[in-house]
């Protein structure tokens, strides 16, 4: 099976599984454990904050990122294509009682401009703006890239009205990798900010919160709320250790899979791709010509030996990573290109 339905899928290759049989392990809440105090350490440098924390997953850091900067009644302004407003089971709202305000922006990207006239004005009958959601890149627009000044002019924003600014850096170093700036100047303008492990870099499991020692500390209150320390997650921070090391960089190469796949599917019988060219490690299509269901072409395509996600009636989304290579990426599109030829025709699948 040659798996595009994320790069969540990624296995940890053996040399990351012999960094983590290797690593010395501690008590991670009492900070004993080397493992998690140097990916803490490492991430908050990438991130340039003062400090970090190591959760299970980054919807836990976006969640934890709310409840620090949140009370009750307040309100999270974030592009409608956010992954906190549609992949994270409300937990906002069922969290820390926020609600979301959603902005439509241009391929996952709002502005400045965007955000004022998104803002509530102060009174008694709105809730008050208090964070806002800037994803790093944009995974459903298309694995986007923010641009610095247009974060760096949110941000701003943002603080002269009294928001939190949170980045939702699942990708975020895709994003460094395609365009060349630090994380840090990125993470500048933000007041948290985390990076995913499970995804690009290829680890099993695992997110890096970062901000103040004084939102960090909050963060860890919050961590004992929501189930606790990981005790000897050692073996887990290891992990991420060794993918800052080795797999950062080759991000490119799915950039560059991406590419390759696009171009590929460009002109097949009834697919569409989006009008703009491929931004990161994502490629989307629709298949409304086909007269089939995302779903039912995901289900036949997947009988081929070939998995991509459906995510919506009749958009799919294939994403490149290191467990596909770019003889893989030849063959996944034959496949798709096969199959969506032979439904074109009226074939019986």
């Amino acid at each position: 099976m040659i798996n595009l339905f994320s790069d969540t899928q990624t296995r940890p290759t053996a040399a990351m599984r012999e960094a983590m049989a290797r690593a010395e392990v501690g008590d991670e809440q009492r900070g004993l454990d080397p493992a998690v105090t140097a990916l803490c350490h490492r991430v908050a440098q990438l991130l340039g904050k003062e400090a970090a924390v190591f959760l299970p997953s980054g919807a836990m850091c976006n969640i934890i990122a709310t409840l620090v900067h949140c009370r009750p009644g307040d309100e999270i302004v974030a592009d409608a294509g956010a992954h906190i407003v549609s992949f994270e089971a409300a937990g906002a709202a069922a969290l820390a009682g926020a609600a979301v305000r959603t902005i439509q922006g241009d391929r996952g990207i709002f502005t400045a401009d965007d955000l004022a006239a998104a803002l509530r004005p102060a009174n008694r009958y709105s809730p008050r703006s208090r964070m806002v959601v800037i994803e790093q890149t944009a995974n459903m627009a298309g694995g986007t890239i923010w641009p610095l000044p247009v974060v760096e002019g949110v941000a701003a924003l943002a603080r002269q009205h009294g928001l939190a600014v949170h980045m939702d850096g699942a990708r975020l170093l895709n994003a460094v990798v395609e365009s060349g700036i630090p994380a840090t100047d990125f993470a500048a303008a933000c007041d948290s900010c985390w990076i995913d492990l499970s995804k690009g870099l290829g680890c099993p499991v695992g997110a890096v919160l970062a901000g103040s020692a004084d939102f960090i500390a909050q963060a860890w209150t919050w961590k004992q709320r929501l189930g606790g320390a990981m005790r000897q997650a050692g073996i887990l921070a290891a992990a991420g250790l060794y993918a800052l090391d080795h797999h950062v960089a080759r991000l490119a190469d799915d950039h560059a899979n991406a590419r390759r796949l696009s171009d590929l599917l460009a002109g097949a019988t009834g697919l569409r791709q989006d009008d703009a060219e491929v931004a990161t490690n994502m490629v989307f299509f629709d298949i409304s010509a086909l007269g089939v269901r995302a779903a039912r072409f995901a289900e036949l395509l997947a009988a081929r030996g070939v998995e991509i996600v459906p995510v919506g009636p009749s958009r799919l989304r294939a994403v490149t990573h290191l467990d596909v290579g770019a003889a893989d990426i030849e063959v996944a599109a034959a496949a798709i290109r096969d199959l969506a030829a032979e439904l074109a025709a009226g074939r019986p699948q």
